[in-house]
């Protein structure tokens, strides 16, 4: 333990959810916690905000399934007062010729036999596929993953022995189809499951989510499968809705937070992490107060965290390289829409309050249909950096709570791929492009639903370039870090620090940026929460 002229034993740099998480853990296990966060409120991308007068609405994040239900039962979020509600079904996509496509539901089976036979008797078997991996992974992601060091710890080994268990309790199948997964593109999957194009664009939309690359790139596989991991109300693979926006779920762990007896601190942004004999000691603010603390934990980005923040002096060059190289970077396009009245598809028309409108709305009819809006967005022919004919998953929030608009009058999530991470500053960089392309995507939805644009009383359109100014997402990158082979389980962020602890003595990571990754998971903030307490010989131990 620290000395006590410490002003807390623990520091939390950011105040987004996963920080939160990490604050009640240790806060539950006697420590004192201070969390520190740069902006006026808690939440980081899970916070819900009014961005036109009378329309309140998720920031950046938009969606609930990957929250695990341990957080959720030991931070007692329930009891302060989270509730999610589930969609009808889970995506509707209004066809270009006028036909809509519907995946999920009670009619599901039925919905897809008429477009494939075939499809419809092979979906069980792809869900139990991966349903057989998942059961699997999703154990390994409340685990440590072994550290790989240059030297032996014998914590590291029996962490490897667990791993290698959890490995073996699935057959040879089971394994074969987990090479696939972390190996394959989610379009050379699919294409092997399916031949409905509908079908594939609905499934695979998962794999494009936040990530700035074709279906078809090598390793996609396995963004499709991080967001299939989840669970809604018990149902697994079921996504749904907070009430009150995903700033639901912040304000109930940050509720337990202080609970516990955890000092939030906003408006409260840190500049530096102070290092002594190569240990961290504490952070210096941008005000000019400084704090000390035995364990400083960061839920940044860790390019944020050890580019700005950690001085180049402490780091040594391999960590500095490799930090540098870490690759951060979504083809996300992010806005929140007012509307005067519900989207009146061609394909399902009516502005009376329908089941497809309370599903996640998809604008992408095939993976070649995305392929081609990643390769526009790369290659900058056309124009700086964004796709002609963009992909955009349309959620509108307000048809499953009533709270977020006034009466008669909606609110749309619109998560929009692809456009490049960088505008080059000759072409003006991204703030003399959003507009031009907050409208391009107004009108790809306009295409669908003619009404939809004359419907639009305001909007607030979030490029990459926004994204990191405001919530710290580096490159606008939704999971702190892209979801590659190479950036994951023991090397996230890089080998000899996918166990929870940084680059220095007393500092850990407990972000997105960290095992099991990004989504809004509670998960990298509950296992460093445990590692701290190990190390402290504290308990008791989530």
């Amino acid at each position: 333990m620290s000395a006590a002229s410490d002003d807390c034993d623990v520091l939390v740099v950011g105040g987004g959810h996963n920080g939160l998480v990490c604050a009640a853990y240790l806060a539950g296990a006697g420590l004192r916690v201070r969390v520190l966060e740069r902006r006026r409120v808690v939440g980081g991308a899970a916070v819900t905000e009014e961005f036109h007068p009378g329309f309140r609405n998720s920031l950046a994040s938009y969606t609930v399934s990957l929250l695990n239900p341990k957080v959720i039962a030991d931070l007692r979020l329930v009891q302060h007062g989270l509730r999610v509600v589930e969609r009808p079904y889970s995506n509707f996509l209004p066809l270009p010729d006028g036909r809509a496509f519907r995946l999920g539901g009670p009619d599901g089976a039925a919905e897809l036999a008429r477009w494939s036979p075939r499809d419809a008797a092979r979906l069980p078997d792809y869900y139990a596929m991966l349903d057989r991996v998942v059961v699997v992974l999703r154990e390994l992601m409340h685990a440590t993953p072994p550290n790989v060091s240059d030297r032996f710890v014998l914590a590291d080994w029996l962490s490897s022995l667990t791993v290698a268990r959890q490995l073996k309790s699935l057959d040879m199948r089971g394994r074969r189809d987990l090479l696939d997964l972390f190996s394959k593109s989610a379009g050379e999957l699919l294409d092997d499951w399916f031949e409905c194009e509908p079908l594939k664009a609905a499934l695979g939309w998962d794999s494009i989510v936040g990530n700035f690359a074709s279906p078809y790139t090598p390793g996609s596989a396995y963004v499709l499968l991080h967001h299939v991991f989840g669970e809604v109300n018990g149902k697994s693979g079921v996504w749904g809705h907070a009430i009150g926006g995903m700033g639901a779920i912040s304000d109930a762990i940050a509720t337990e937070c202080r609970a516990r007896g955890v000092v939030i601190d906003t408006d409260a942004e840190v500049a530096q992490v102070l290092v002594e004999c190569g240990r961290a000691v504490g952070v210096a603010l941008a005000d000019g107060r400084t704090l000390r603390a035995g364990v400083i934990a960061s839920n940044l980005n860790p390019k944020l965290l050890y580019t700005r923040l950690v001085a180049p002096e402490h780091l040594d060059d391999d960590t500095t390289a490799r930090i540098r190289r870490y690759r951060c970077g979504s083809g996300t396009f992010r806005m929140n829409v007012a509307l005067s009245e519900l989207p009146d598809f061609r394909a399902a028309p009516g502005t009376t309050l329908q089941p497809h409108h309370q599903s996640g709305i998809l604008i992408g009819d095939s993976l070649s249909y995305f392929e081609r809006a990643y390769f526009d967005a790369k290659s900058r022919e056309h124009n700086p950096g964004w796709s002609r004919a963009s992909v955009v998953e349309l959620v509108i929030s307000s048809t499953l709570d009533d709270s977020l608009a006034p009466t008669g009058q909606h609110v749309a999530s619109l998560f929009c791929q692809h456009v490049n991470p960088i505008i080059e500053d000759a072409d003006g960089g991204w703030d003399a492009h959003r507009d031009t392309v907050a409208k391009l995507m107004i009108d790809t939805v306009d295409a669908r639903a003619p009404n939809f644009a004359r419907s639009v009383l305001g909007y607030d359109a979030l490029t990459p370039l926004d994204l990191e100014r405001r919530l710290g997402l580096v490159g606008g990158d939704i999971f702190h870090g892209a979801l590659g082979p190479d950036q994951l389980f023991s090397a996230r962020p890089v080998l000899g620090q996918g166990h929870y602890r940084g680059a220095l003595g007393g500092l850990y990571l407990c972000g997105s940026g960290s095992h099991p990754g990004g989504g809004v998971t509670g998960l990298p903030g509950r296992n460093a929460a445990r590692e701290i307490l190990r190390d402290l010989r504290r308990g008791p131990k989530p």
